[in-house]
């Protein structure tokens, strides 16, 4: 299997796939035979997440440059309204609202109450991008995924589990 193999000042080994793309992150004088037998060892696990890259792929491809100009401006509108109405809702207050590109993380909240959304969302249902407005909110109170975020957030979007199932497919 070809692979990536990045050595930098870390403990540990760490095995991604990325685009199709299998690399291994490693601490310097890890013998490639070593980092071998490790990715072998970890085949199964390769195997599936290549083959989720792929469906993720086909079932989202890269748009062109006037798809992306067009979903980044929908996007920004969207939102904008969005996260307005439902930090109305829900009695919060955040920051900017800033759209990015990332292709793994479809939103974040910043400790400054900023919060950004991927345009690639714009791909997925409303129900789906209602889940991480309300999920992205939510960080302003918990800035963790703890037992209490899950409780505010299942206050807010009781079907939430149904909607973040829509992120997956």
């Amino acid at each position: 299997m070809n692979c990536k193999i990045i050595y930098s000042d870390r403990k540990s080994v760490g095995i991604s796939v990325k685009a199709g793309e299998v690399i291994i992150r490693s601490p310097r004088g890890v013998k490639r035979e070593v980092l071998e037998k490790i990715l072998a060892d970890n085949s199964s696990w390769v195997a599936r997440a290549i083959e989720k890259t792929k469906q993720i792929s086909e079932n989202h491809p890269e748009p062109t440059k006037a798809e992306e100009r067009a979903l980044r401006l929908a996007a920004k509108k969207y939102f904008e309204e969005k996260c307005r109405l439902f930090a109305e809702k829900m009695g919060l207050e955040y920051g900017r609202i800033s759209i990015t590109g990332a292709k793994t993380r479809f939103g974040s909240c910043s400790s400054k109450k900023n919060v950004c959304f991927s345009y690639r969302l714009m791909t997925y249902p409303e129900a789906a991008r209602e889940y991480v407005i309300v999920h992205e909110l939510c960080h302003l109170v918990h800035m963790n995924h703890s037992s209490a975020f899950y409780a505010l957030l299942e206050r807010y979007m009781p079907d939430y589990k149904r909607r973040r199932a829509l992120l997956k497919q």
